[in-house]
């Protein structure tokens, strides 16, 4: 087993993963209640929000049970799309290798 070349692999895999990381903060989610009408959530790839839209004909008091559930309906559904990517991504790189914290 040759260790100077497996230190490099490891460092080539180090920069990688950052460059990805990287890629991921800026990359934008965007999530949604069903329709055009409802409410959109965009997260980055950390999963912090970044923008939360509401529909006008929702912003009724008699509507803030359905408005809570449809916020968090579209906020599940963005940070779902950037764990998928986030999968798909780091798993190009590590090849399936099981890498403690990522």
């Amino acid at each position: 087993m040759d260790m100077r070349r497996i230190m490099e692999q490891a460092q080539k895999m180090q920069k990688q993963l950052k460059k990805v990381e990287q890629e991921l903060q800026e990359q934008v989610y965007e999530g949604n209640s069903g329709g055009s009408e409802g409410v959109t959530v965009k997260v980055n790839g950390n999963n912090d929000a970044l923008e939360v839209n509401i529909h006008d004909d929702l912003l009724d008091k008699d509507n803030k049970d359905m408005l809570q559930d449809m916020i968090l309906l579209a906020f599940n559904n963005a940070v779902e799309q950037a764990r998928v990517d986030r999968e798909e991504k780091m798993g190009a790189i590590t090849q399936g290798v099981t890498i403690p914290g990522l």
